[in-house]
């Protein structure tokens, strides 16, 4: 059962899927009052306003035009070095008016969405060499591109959950950030979550975006646990994996999946089933977040 909808890998599907979930952004912003703006999100201290500003500043970032530095209280939620890097946009913002931040934020968009269908009508020649400007400095360009939409996707989700307007989980944005957790799986499984060698850990996502995929736990050549990644009903690239030894299965929708590994909630607010392991199943969950 692959995964439906699939992630987009070219530089093509990668670019629509990056103006998409931007546009829902705008979408979502335009028609938010006063109260709107100022609605907590599941990402801890920030409001509506404070996502947006977010969005604004590392987009500004990436049009060139990075914003000035500015002094970062000891708030409570910005725990190390990449937090404070990140509340430095929404800092500089915190005073302005809603409105002005909106308008800023259809300026730099419209920026740079015109930037990326230059460069999906112009595509490099050679995109294994191509790279591109990230919050964190240098990256390769398709490993750039899905950062920007992972993120951008995961605060859509956010403003739309404070709003309560769902939406947009079967996106091509949705799937590129589904795709990116469940790659990190064999990492959650075995180096977070210490699942020992001889299980077998399968996640289920029953939709909108659908996948089966899961981590197989051995042991490597010097006797250290390793985990083998299985797609599409138990294939990794060596070719079929027998599901063998002690086999835990958690299913979950796609909110709750993405909204766990984005950090927003945790694992006692999670629906979920399990067949196998309860406590396999609860150190994977806990482990689950991908999101700084």
């Amino acid at each position: 059962m692959p995964m439906h909808p699939a992630a987009p890998e070219e530089l093509s599907g990668l670019v629509d899927a990056y103006t998409q979930t931007a546009q829902a952004i705008m979408d979502l912003a335009y028609p938010c009052s006063d109260a709107d703006f100022a609605k907590p999100t599941e990402c801890p201290g920030w409001t509506v306003k404070d996502q947006l500003s977010h969005v604004v500043a590392l987009e500004a970032m990436l049009i060139g035009r990075p914003d000035p530095e500015v002094d970062v209280p000891a708030y409570e939620h910005v725990r190390n070095d990449t937090g404070r890097l990140m509340e430095r946009g929404v800092e500089l913002r915190r005073e302005r008016p809603d409105a002005e931040v909106v308008q800023e934020m259809q300026q730099v968009l419209a920026r740079r969405l015109g930037q990326l269908k230059d460069l999906k009508d112009h595509e490099p020649e050679n995109l294994d060499e191509a790279e591109m400007d990230s919050p964190l400095g240098r990256v390769p360009l398709l490993r750039g591109l899905t950062l920007r939409i992972c993120d951008l996707w995961v605060h859509e989700q956010d403003i739309r959950a404070a709003l309560g307007r769902p939406g947009n989980l079967d996106s091509a944005a949705a799937a590129v950030f589904t795709q990116s957790v469940l790659d990190a799986l064999p990492m959650i499984v075995v180096k977070r979550a210490g699942v020992q060698p001889g299980r077998v850990v399968m996640v289920e996502l029953t939709g909108p975006v659908v996948a089966r995929a899961g981590v197989r736990v051995e042991k490597d050549e010097n006797g250290e646990p390793h985990g083998h990644l299985m797609f599409t009903g138990g294939t990794d690239e060596t070719g079929p994996i027998p599901v063998i030894g002690k086999t835990t299965s958690i299913q979950m929708s796609t909110d709750a999946f993405t909204r766990r590994a984005a950090g927003r909630r945790s694992t006692d607010d999670l629906h979920y089933s399990v067949h196998g392991d309860d406590q396999v199943a609860r150190r994977v969950l806990d482990a689950l977040v991908v999101t700084p």
